[in-house]
């Protein structure tokens, strides 16, 4: 069973969430027909798979802030400002209370910093905080 997991996932979902929904039924199976490790997992993965849209969403947020940010003259700001809070609106809309105690802020925002370039149309850029300046709270407001 773990085989078929490993050599056609599509194959063994379909298999596992036939099992699944039989038994939903109300059929008896045998226990040792369902890959119960392998199920637990892809449970799990769908979870975190939602933390990971929201921290990405996040994620680039805090880039397109921050290069405005750090480059205030350039012409593509308002482009930056717009796409940053279109990123923080696809974040609130996926955002559930049980991600709270998941979600690094300032992790994120560490590594946003991480991501601006060095210079943007020849200049390098304006000072921005080294520590995150806001709040994941105040990231999913729609103020």
């Amino acid at each position: 069973m773990s085989d078929l997991y490993d050599i056609d996932i599509v194959a063994w979902s379909e298999q596992q969430g036939a099992l699944l929904r039989r038994i939903a039924d109300g059929e008896r199976i045998k226990s040792n027909e369902l890959d119960w490790p392998n199920i637990a997992e892809e449970i799990e993965s769908v979870g975190q798979s939602q933390i990971d849209a929201v921290e990405s969403f996040l994620f680039q947020a805090f880039v397109h802030d921050l290069k405005a940010a750090a480059w205030p003259l350039l012409r593509d700001v308002p482009g930056w400002q717009g796409e940053a809070r279109g990123f923080r609106a696809q974040a609130r809309r996926k955002y559930r209370p049980s991600m709270r105690q998941k979600i690094d802020v300032a992790g994120l925002y560490a590594d946003a910093l991480q991501a601006l370039p060095d210079t943007m149309d020849g200049q390098p850029p304006l000072p921005v905080p080294q520590e995150c300046p806001v709040t994941l709270d105040e990231l999913l407001s729609e103020a």
